[in-house]
């Protein structure tokens, strides 16, 4: 599950760095442990962990946290573990496999490793190359979108999990052009959020307008009747689709 962007959807790419992923995973084990034992130490990764990256990777090597959401084992065929495994970002699936293997006391490696989730987008929903040719293929040349629609989804779809703040229609063109988010402005929003959380800022028909950074909380953006509530830090809108109902200052 790999989401691709197109046209200025590029714009919250962002979103995926940081959405929770669901792989599965063939873990390989080096011995022959009691297999009750080995469903028990794979349960005892559930939570928060300390990983440290691999020698082989993108990021410095420093010790880190990361939280497993759930690690579920689904077929066990000695010397093969077949698991499902809900985790944060960033979680490194062959260094978990490594340090099951050191608890354990046999050594283990990831054998096969397949990404099923990338935040609100599930293997089911994907495509491969062959229909996404065919769609493009049926578009260009018999005018037959219908597969195109399928295949290429509004971007909105990948703010689904994101906490939102709902804005009058008076309030988008100014975001637009970078203002930030006032709390006058806000017509919904999302409950649970927190100082610090990426919002995504929609208008009344669901479309997206911006992302930004949450500087009130959602009790704080209740209570509150002026004051800037969300900092506007990557708008998605082009200018000009919503009228401008605002001012600049000279």
């Amino acid at each position: 599950m790999l989401p691709v962007a197109l046209g200025k959807a590029t714009r919250i790419l962002q979103v995926f760095l940081t959405a929770g992923k669901e792989y599965v995973c063939v873990l390989r084990l080096h011995g022959a442990p009691d297999l009750k034992r080995v469903e028990e130490v794979i349960q005892e990764f559930v939570g928060e962990i300390y990983q440290r990256p691999p020698l082989r990777s993108s990021v410095k090597r420093k010790l880190r946290t990361r939280r497993i959401y759930f690690i579920k084992v689904l077929e066990v065929s000695p010397p093969y573990v077949l698991m499902r495994i809900g985790c944060e970002a960033g979680t490194y699936i062959r260094k978990l496999c490594y340090d099951i293997g050191e608890v354990l006391g046999t050594g283990a490696h990831m054998e096969e490793l397949r990404r099923t989730r990338t935040g609100p987008f599930v293997e089911d929903s994907a495509v491969d190359l062959y229909e996404l040719v065919d769609a493009f293929t049926k578009w260009r040349e018999e005018g037959d979108e219908s597969g195109v629609r399928k295949v290429v989804r509004p971007l909105e779809e990948a703010l689904d999990l994101l906490p939102k703040a709902v804005v009058r229609d008076s309030a988008v063109d100014a975001i637009c052009h970078g203002a930030h988010l006032a709390v006058p402005g806000i017509v919904a929003v999302s409950s649970g959020v927190s100082k610090g959380d990426l919002v995504a800022i929609t208008t009344l028909k669901g479309e997206a307008v911006a992302l930004g950074e949450a500087v009130m909380s959602t009790e704080e953006i209740l209570d509150a009747d002026h004051g800037i509530a969300v900092l506007t830090r990557r708008v998605v809108m082009e200018p000009g689709t919503y009228p401008r109902m605002w001012k600049s200052k000279r």
